[in-house]
């Protein structure tokens, strides 16, 4: 069957393959029994071109419509979304122009995700995060929150769902609330190695962790890795909005570590020098840092050099000034 597909035909043949079977779903029972077959054959093709994706994808509402004419209609189901997305490279963008989702695809979310089948439900991710463009619907989102608690997630589970959260963001997931996102967000674990070939999410992390009922609760290392993404690729969150309460929130939390790497972060993107944040709102906090950690002075000193080399930009002289007085005014403290 590799054979037959690989001719310059192959547009047209599944073309007509697919009228086939969507006349079958809705004929006799002998009709349909051939859909299995064809579909097991598909499965097993070493390579497929990309307009399986659309017809196969399409296949899925067809067969949900007319499951009632059909046998094991949720194994169809999720075969189709085998053929039509199992092969594609999870960590690239792929453009679908006519990928279309209709009311069934809509209804069989749930079917799919109550598979509990991982590979299926990436599969279904896939569908709906194809592109930049694509609304994911809420039953998704729902969905999304709590799928760690059901399912272990592989490589490609977890890369497409941290996509799916990223295209969602942060107000996507509001209604589902926020101490979900925060559980599914621990448990994800987002390292720099997921961050190299989708820069929106660096920004995605940098907005998440200044939102208020956040800040308290997100993993320590995501402050860590929001330290090394200001290191290595600050031009990424050049459009990233500074937000004071980020600090407010640390500070009165006693959150001391992350207090550490968000004062570190907020220098090498938004000193005062350049962003109008005036040295007030950075004094207090480094003193009562300093206070806690008498160590965060060599650390932050550290971060500061790493990124001076990393981006070819002087340390802010503001830096030095007023690290050294809150230094200073801390170990006078501790006499």
């Amino acid at each position: 069957m590799t054979a037959f597909f690989t001719s310059d035909r192959t547009e047209r043949i599944l073309r007509q393959l697919s009228k086939a079977i969507r006349s079958a779903t809705v004929g006799t029972e002998v009709q349909s029994k051939f859909i299995p077959y064809v579909l097991r054959d598909l499965v097993d093709l070493e390579t497929r071109p990309i307009c399986l994706t659309e017809i196969a994808y399409d296949w899925c509402s067809v067969i949900y419509e007319n499951r009632q004419n059909l046998g094991d209609w949720e194994g169809l189901l999720l075969t189709s979304l085998e053929i039509g997305f199992r092969h594609l490279d999870s960590q690239d963008w792929v453009t679908i122009p006519t990928l279309t989702h209709t009311e069934h695809h809509l209804e069989m979310v749930d079917i799919v995700f109550e598979s509990q089948n991982g590979n299926a439900i990436a599969d279904l991710l896939h569908s709906w995060t194809i592109c930049y463009s694509l609304h994911m619907p809420d039953t998704c989102v729902e969905r999304l929150v709590c799928l760690h608690n059901c399912v272990p997630f592989s490589s490609r589970l977890r890369r497409l769902v941290i996509r799916s959260v990223e295209l969602v963001g942060y107000e996507g997931f509001e209604r589902v609330g926020t101490e979900r996102l925060v559980e599914l967000l621990n448990h994800l674990h987002i390292a720099a190695e997921d961050m190299a070939r989708f820069p929106l999410r660096v920004r995605f992390l940098a907005d998440i962790l200044q939102t208020s009922e956040v800040t308290p609760l997100l993993s320590h290392s995501y402050w860590e890795l929001l330290v090394e993404l200001a290191i290595s690729w600050s031009w990424l969150l050049e459009e990233v909005t500074y937000h004071p309460q980020t600090m407010i929130s640390l500070t009165e939390a006693q959150e001391w570590s992350k207090l550490e790497r968000w004062i570190g972060t907020v220098w090498m993107l938004w000193p005062p020098e350049a962003d109008g944040i005036t040295e007030e709102d950075l004094s207090c906090s480094i003193l009562l840092l300093f206070r806690q950690r008498p160590g965060a002075f060599q650390k932050l000193g550290q971060w500061m050099e790493r990124w001076s080399q990393q981006t070819g930009e002087d340390t802010p002289e503001s830096f030095q000034r007023i690290c050294k007085q809150a230094r200073e005014a801390a170990q006078r403290d501790t006499l």
